[in-house]
């Protein structure tokens, strides 16, 4: 007897990748695995014709019967098998915390993050909520142990420079794509099959120790940056899963760099779910591990979360010496000693997130200079964070009590952000017209929050 899955005719890629890597005929592998079930007490008569069922129809048979396969494709491989890597353990399980583990085997973390990458798309759990405590374990075990000794593996295939560029080059264009598009953009779906399709059978083929640290490195930024679309989008419990997993495989990779950038990704997205305390204390994490170790652009993106959070959490004093830290850090960046991922990370940027910190200090003056500072990073590859900036700076022309500069300044943010599927940016703008509320008897003010309402609506 067979059971349908979720995905009812959705192959199984993973375990139709396993039986070419084997070798292993349908007929001979349906034999087998009777042969199997018998000895566990359990009487099959599968065919060939079970078996492409299983493979072009995604049909998963009752238990024990995977384990079965798992073991009979292990027999062949040389080597351990397990349900999950054959693609049939059932999101029906109810394992509500696939993708929040922070194993501290690498490769259970493996097994793990390519269970995750499989099933998130069809889980029904995956929701908007966001649970800051689901990082403690995470975190901690990150600032304890933030590298793993560098390891190979021996699988169905070599892993070569072509693929680790394939995966760098899928990192780059999603950047781009959510820089300009929003997390929501349609490019971020193809972008997560990136992981399932094509990082998945490289993490489970044959590599030296130091390819295995730049797949595990590439890995996590993507996985990383995922998570940090779908954070964008609202998906925020999918988000956090991936973050979690992009840090585990970080520390897989030995690479601390990496992982505190994934580390102050998590201080953002929590700082901006409302947790500003531990958003601060996670850079602050972030910052004291990777210091001496990680490149002045990591160390500085670290301070400048730290100080985000602090702002938000009405610790002006130490939000601003944060920030100066930050730019200290910045202008000590060199080309060749920071990382490629880091590229986009420039003193404009740095001025945008500065603009939203003084904005929250209530000091709209400075909150207005650094804008300006800010004024050159072009909006063409840039649309979210210049959208975003503007919306920051027309709530701190309403703050200077400047209505006409903050209708003016809030019209330019809501054109660049109808453009942009992003929940979040979206936000930034509903926050503009909640404080502009008590003025809609102005109007302009009607206009413009009807106008924002109106273009923003299609575009969420």
């Amino acid at each position: 007897m067979t059971r349908w899955q979720d995905r009812e005719w959705e192959p199984n890629e993973d375990l139709a990748r396993l039986l070419r890597a084997s070798k292993f005929g349908h007929e001979a592998l349906a034999l087998r695995v009777n042969e199997l079930a018998r000895q566990a007490g359990k009487d099959t008569q599968y065919t060939h014709t079970s078996v492409t069922n299983w493979v072009t129809r995604g049909m998963i048979p009752r238990g024990p019967v995977p384990a079965c396969i798992a073991a009979a494709l292990g027999e062949r491989l040389g080597r351990r098998v397990d349900v999950a890597e054959i693609g049939m353990d059932t999101p029906s399980c109810g394992n509500r915390s696939m993708g929040l583990d922070f194993p501290r085997d690498p490769a259970d973390a493996v097994r793990g993050a390519i269970a995750f990458w499989r099933d998130v798309d069809r889980r029904k759990f995956l929701n908007n909520t966001f649970a800051v405590g689901a990082f403690t374990i995470p975190v901690t075990r990150w600032l304890s142990v933030p590298a793993d000794a560098a390891s190979g593996h021996h699988g169905a295939r070599r892993v070569g420079r072509g693929d680790l560029d394939e995966l760098w080059q899928a990192v780059e264009e999603a950047r781009l794509w959510d820089s300009r598009f929003g997390g929501g953009n349609w490019k971020a779906s193809s972008t997560a099959q990136c992981l399932r399709q094509r990082a998945t059978p490289l993490l489970q083929g044959t590599y030296t120790e130091r390819v295995g640290q730049e797949l595990f490195r590439v890995t996590a930024e993507l996985s990383r940056q995922i998570g940090w679309s779908a954070f964008d989008n609202g998906q925020h419990d999918a988000a956090q899963r991936y973050l979690i997993q992009a840090l585990r495989l970080a520390r897989a990779a030995g690479d601390v760099e990496v992982g505190a950038y994934v580390l102050t990704t998590m201080s953002l997205a929590s700082f901006l779910r409302g947790h500003p305390v531990e958003a601060a204390d996670m850079a602050e994490g972030a910052y004291e591990r990777a210091k001496g170790i990680a490149g002045p652009k990591v160390l500085s993106f670290a301070r400048l979360a730290e100080a985000r959070a602090l702002a938000r959490a009405g610790h002006a004093g130490a939000a601003k010496t944060a920030l100066a830290r930050s730019e200290e850090l910045l202008n000590q960046a060199q080309p060749d000693r920071d990382p490629t991922w880091m590229a986009y990370y420039s003193a404009e940027r740095l001025a945008t997130d500065a603009t939203e910190i003084h904005r929250d200090l209530g000091d709209p003056a400075a909150a207005l200079r650094w804008s300006r500072r800010a004024d050159t990073m072009p909006a063409t590859r840039y649309t979210r964070a210049v959208g975003i900036r503007l919306a920051v700076e027309a709530d701190s022309h309403l703050q200077n009590n400047d209505l006409e500069q903050s209708l003016a300044v809030g019209h330019r943010s809501v054109e660049l952000l109808s453009r942009v599927h992003s929940a979040r940016a979206h936000s930034y703008v509903r926050s503009l017209t909640e404080a502009l509320a008590p003025q809609k008897k102005d109007e302009r003010v009607q206009e413009f929050i009807g106008h924002a309402r109106r273009e923003l609506a299609f575009a969420s």
